[in-house]
């Protein structure tokens, strides 16, 4: 009976908005979880249940001599470059549930169990699609220096002081340096001298006024990314949950869809550390 119980009470009504909770909550914690979520470009336009969107970037104006537009009876003219983002990677996480299993875990604990294990996939997919779009769009830094900190700091300054009809130079603030951790553990190494293993503790934080992380889903070969934000843009549609008995067993499918697509909107504002030898993102 407790076997049949876990059942019904999963495909209920209690059950079922026990589990959009959970999904609920998955996603608001790969949003959290994820440095590609801090990063990534949200001003979007178009619907994405149509399977794309569209990022603009509109050109910097310069002044003019007084009369100029008179003269030529009209203003400048607003010029944008547009970057359609496909929603075209359509992904499935589904877990198929014994019986049993409802019954020895009990409804909750299943299900924060299999949210959870969602919640780890779609941070690996989601992070390793990002930072190979911005490692393989962006523009490869080179550099002479040998010591970490001096590394970091041309590599901001590559971001920083980029300009061309877009951009006039890159607030710091605004730019982030995600590491490897060989590379993120070498400027930590720099910070333990300096300070005797003081104010940033086990992570770095702020590097001169620029946010550092560390990541193990950068691109092979890759050793860090300096990007500006909103250089890359990942929509990210989620079907709702699904809760259903697989035919002819005594088991449930557990089921969340999700549907996502990675571009780089402004490679210029993007410096790659490496190469990377990672050609696809994997699962």
């Amino acid at each position: 009976m407790a076997r049949t119980t876990s059942l019904n009470i999963l495909l209920s009504t209690e059950g079922k908005d026990y589990l959009a909770e959970k999904y609920g909550a998955v996603i608001a914690n790969v949003q959290k979880r994820c440095i590609s979520s801090q990063l990534k470009n949200n001003q979007l336009s178009g619907d994405p249940e149509a399977g794309s969107v569209e990022a603009k970037r509109f050109e910097n104006k310069n002044s003019q001599a007084y009369g100029t537009a008179r003269s030529a009876n009209h203003g400048q003219y607003v010029t944008a470059s547009t970057v359609t983002v496909n929603i075209n990677q359509d992904k499935e996480i589904v877990a198929e549930v014994e019986d049993k299993d409802a019954a020895m875990y009990g409804v909750s604990g299943l299900l924060d169990r299999e949210a959870a294990s969602a919640e780890r996939a779609m941070v690996r997919e989601l992070e390793r699609a990002f930072f190979l779009e911005a490692a393989t769009q962006g523009t490869t830094f080179t550099t002479v220096k040998t010591d970490a900190d001096k590394i970091i700091e041309d590599f901001i300054q590559a971001v920083e002081t980029v300009e061309n009809d877009f951009v006039d130079g890159v607030e710091r603030d605004m730019i982030a340096v995600v590491c490897n951790p060989a590379t993120y553990g070498a400027l930590r190494s720099y910070f333990d001298k300096v300070e005797d293993g003081g104010a940033h503790g086990e992570s770095v934080g702020l590097f001169h006024g620029v946010r550092i992380y560390s990541s193990i889903y950068l691109p092979n070969g890759v050793n860090a990314i300096a990007m500006a934000e909103g250089a890359v843009a990942q929509p990210v549609r989620v079907k709702e949950y699904g809760a259903e008995r697989i035919p002819l067993s005594n088991a449930l499918a557990i089921e969340l869809f999700y549907s996502y697509g990675t571009k780089a909107v402004a490679a210029d504002l993007i410096q790659v550390y490496g190469s990377p030898t990672t050609t696809t993102t994997g699962a």
